[in-house]
C-alpha cells in the first residue's frame, strides 16, 4: 500500500469504523503528492460518494479522472469524501451540511430530495443505462423457482428495484410471490447471494460475472424491461454552483476527459485494472463487464458527461408507476442544471 500521506481522501464523520473506508480509498485513489496538486490556483472540490459505490463499477469515471490526473489538469484540488453512514439520502445531506461540494447520486433520490426542498440539481451524468442482472444462487434455474424464495432488492424508490420488479412480473412473479430483503449496494447483495443467505439478487458489473464464476445463474437483465435511463449523476446545490461556477466547469471538463479515456480501446488494460482494484473482481470478470458495455455500444456510459434529459423523464415515469411519485409528475428539467456542461462545451 502506498504512503497514506500522499493521498487525498476525507471521511466524515471521523470515527473508528471509518477505518475500512479510509484504507480502501487510500489504496484506490491516485498516488499523487499533495505538493503536485496544491498549486496556487487550484480550486478545492469535495466529491461525496457512498462506500458501496466506491466498491462498484459506478465509481469508474471518477476514479479514472482522478488517477489519470484529469481533474488536476483542470486546476482542481479534488478530494473524495465518504460520509458514514453513507446511504442515498446521506449523499444529498452531505451537500447541505458542508461535508461535500458535489455528490454522486442515483436520479430517483435526487428527485426525491429536490421535491423535499433541496436545491440540489444534476450538473453532469455519470452512468446512463445500467445493466443489472438478476442472479440466482446455485440450484435455482428459472424465475418459477423463485416462488416463495428470498430476493434481495435495493430501495423501493430506486430504479434497481423498479426494474427488477418489472422483470419479475414479466416472468410471472408479482408482489407476494416472493419474499424481499432490502439491501443497499451491489457488494452487500453479492455477499448475501454467495453466502447463500439470499436466493437471488440484482447485481451490477462485475459482481454478476463474479457470481457466475462461483456457480450462480443469471436469470435476466434490467435492460429487458427498462431500455433507457439516466441512472447516476453528479449533483450540486444550485446556490453553491452560483458561487462556484468555475469549479463546476473545470470538473465537467475533467469528467469528459475521463469518459474519453475509458472509451478508448487502447486504455482497456488500465481500465480493467481500475475495476479489479475497486471491486475485488477477477480480471476476466472486469474484462467481461467492459465488453458488455462497449461491444457493441449499449449507451451505459455517457460520451462526455452529457445529461440525457429524456432518460430522466423515463425515471420519473417509472417512479410514478411504482407509486413513489404522485401525479401530476414533475418536469425533468426541474432537476438538472446544464449551465456548467454548456460552459465546458459539452452540452
Amino acid at each position: 500500500m502506498h504512503d497514506a500521506t500522499r493521498r487525498k481522501v476525507t471521511v466524515r464523520p471521523l470515527v473508528i469504523f471509518a477505518g475500512a473506508a479510509v484504507s480502501f480509498a487510500i489504496f484506490y485513489l491516485t498516488p499523487v503528492l499533495e505538493s503536485e496538486i496544491r498549486a496556487a490556483d487550484a480550486i478545492p472540490l469535495r466529491y461525496a460518494q457512498a462506500y458501496s459505490s466506491l466498491r462498484s463499477v459506478f465509481s469508474l469515471p471518477i476514479v479514472i479522472g482522478d488517477r489519470q490526473g484529469f481533474f488536476r489538469r483542470e486546476g482542481l484540488d479534488f478530494k473524495v469524501v465518504v460520509p458514514i453512514p453513507g446511504g442515498s439520502d446521506k449523499m444529498i445531506e452531505a451537500l447541505h451540511d458542508d461535508t461535500a461540494d458535489v455528490t454522486h447520486i442515483a436520479t430517483p433520490f435526487l428527485v426525491r430530495a429536490a421535491l423535499g426542498g433541496s436545491d440540489a440539481a444534476a450538473v453532469a451524468a455519470e452512468f446512463n443505462n445500467p445493466i443489472y442482472s438478476l442472479v440466482a444462487k446455485p440450484g435455482i434455474r428459472s424465475f418459477a423457482d423463485l416462488k416463495g424464495k428470498l430476493v434481495a432488492l435495493a430501495d423501493e424508490a430506486g430504479t434497481i428495484t423498479i426494474s427488477m420488479r418489472k422483470l419479475l412480473a414479466l416472468h410471472g412473479l408479482r408482489e407476494g410471490d416472493f419474499r424481499v430483503k432490502t439491501m443497499e449496494g451491489t457488494p452487500a447483495r453479492f455477499q448475501c447471494l454467495v453466502r447463500g443467505e439470499c436466493d437471488a439478487a440484482p447485481l451490477g458489473q462485475p459482481q454478476d460475472f463474479s457470481a457466475v464464476e462461483k456457480g450462480c445463474r443469471v436469470l435476466g437483465q434490467s435492460t429487458e424491461v427498462v431500455p433507457e435511463l439516466l441512472y447516476t449523476v453528479t449533483a450540486a446545490r444550485r446556490s453553491w454552483g452560483d458561487a462556484h461556477k468555475e469549479a463546476l466547469v473545470r470538473y465537467a471538463r475533467g469528467l469528459a476527459a475521463s469518459f474519453k479515456f475509458i472509451r478508448d480501446p487502447a486504455n482497456r488494460g488500465v481500465v480493467v485494472k481500475a475495476v479489479v482494484e475497486a471491486t475485488d473482481a477477477t480480471p476476466a470478470a472486469a474484462e467481461q463487464s467492459l465488453k458488455l458495455f462497449f461491444e457493441p455500444e449499449r449507451g451505459v456510459l455517457p460520451k462526455h458527461g452529457e445529461i440525457n434529459v429524456k432518460g430522466l423523464v423515463r425515471v420519473i415515469e417509472y417512479m410514478g408507476e411504482a407509486g413513489t411519485l404522485k401525479k401530476p409528475l414533475p418536469a425533468a428539467e426541474r432537476f438538472v442544471d446544464l449551465r456548467y456542461l454548456a460552459a465546458a462545451g459539452i452540452q
